[in-house]
């Protein structure tokens, strides 16, 4: 970006927060939350989302002492939850649970968004991120990375790879690999992570990328063997497994997150007031034993810092869909 575009865009931000301000009277603002507080979480109950922000929304209800509900509003790959979001008042009354998905990869990867994910929402917290790995089936040959891409290289196409599904994180790693390492590897989406690994297992398809967390009891149990972990650094539940740059593959970083966000105009002085909540919570022994237990690696962080990471993952997944051409099918 230009410098003088930069200096527009944050002036037109500094202006519309002020607009925001002045439509929300000081009182509002200062006795907040005064009424219930609603946290959308735009996938299914029972999932990572799900169970990360009704641990948090226990703690802010006692910590804010006011009613925190969660609603799930599931759908679309997370777009309909997200988009009612976007669409709410910015008074501090409704949020979002947001993920990767919603923020990074569905904005490159959907031609229609019905929000715009850098423009629509405002980032409160960066919540964690979890790693995923790749895998491979216990009969297969490959022992570390460099032996997979050489068996690709030789037989362009012939190898797959198994995924969690179309546009997940899973999914977008894969492409990951085949850019960075100069593969023809044909992807094989499944209608969820059992069934993806289940057939990685049984010999039916020879690899999958997959959460760490997911993938621990099978790597555990030697039924899937793990070759990298696709963050930049080594995962705190797979802490003898390689990095995909330390197997060789310069630049690889991806890693799926959860943050969570306000509809775009909510006060600044609302939003510093969740950050500086949540920070408080996960720092907890209890909340951070649990937010562990989800795989979840969480380093503090304030609404700009987490702007400014979800502006790169964002620059970084409009870059992969485009020169892998990747399509939803």
């Amino acid at each position: 970006m230009a410098v003088s575009s930069f200096f527009h865009a944050a002036l037109a931000g500094t202006l519309a927060a002020l607009c925001s301000l002045a439509a929300l009277p000081a009182s509002a603002q200062d006795d907040w939350p005064a009424k219930p507080i609603r946290i959308v979480v735009p996938f299914a109950a029972g999932g990572t989302s799900d169970v990360l922000a009704r641990t948090l929304g226990a703690q802010l209800q006692a910590s804010l002492k006011q009613t925190v509900l969660i609603e799930n509003k599931a759908g679309a790959g997370g777009v309909i939850g997200a988009d009612s979001v976007a669409k709410a008042a910015p008074d501090g009354y409704t949020l979002l649970l947001g993920t990767i998905a919603t923020h990074a990869i569905n904005p490159a990867l959907l031609p229609k968004m019905p929000y715009n994910a850098a423009k629509d929402f405002a980032p409160v917290m960066l919540l964690g991120s979890i790693s995923n790995v790749l895998l491979v089936g216990p009969d297969q040959p490959f022992k570390t990375v460099a032996e997979l891409v050489a068996a690709a290289k030789a037989r362009p196409g012939s190898l797959q790879f198994a995924s969690a599904g179309q546009g997940t994180s899973q999914h977008l790693s894969g492409e990951t690999f085949k850019l960075l390492a100069g593969v023809n590897l044909t992807h094989v989406p499944y209608k969820g992570s059992a069934p993806a690994i289940q057939d990685v297992m049984g010999g039916q398809i020879p690899m999958s990328f997959e959460t760490a967390l997911v993938a621990l009891p099978q790597i555990k149990a030697g039924k899937v063997r793990a070759l990298a972990v696709t963050s930049a650094k080594r995962s705190a539940v797979l802490p003898d497994v390689p990095t995909m740059q330390e197997a060789g593959i310069a630049t690889f970083d991806v890693a799926s997150w959860q943050a969570l966000y306000a509809p775009a105009g909510t006060p600044p002085a609302i939003v510093s007031k969740l950050n500086a909540e949540l920070a408080r919570i996960v720092a907890q022994p209890e909340t951070k034993a649990r937010i562990d237990g989800l795989g979840l690696e969480y380093t503090p962080n304030t609404p700009e810092q987490f702007g400014a990471f979800q502006r790169g993952e964002q620059a970084k997944w409009a870059r992969i869909v485009k020169d892998g051409n990747v399509k939803v099918e």
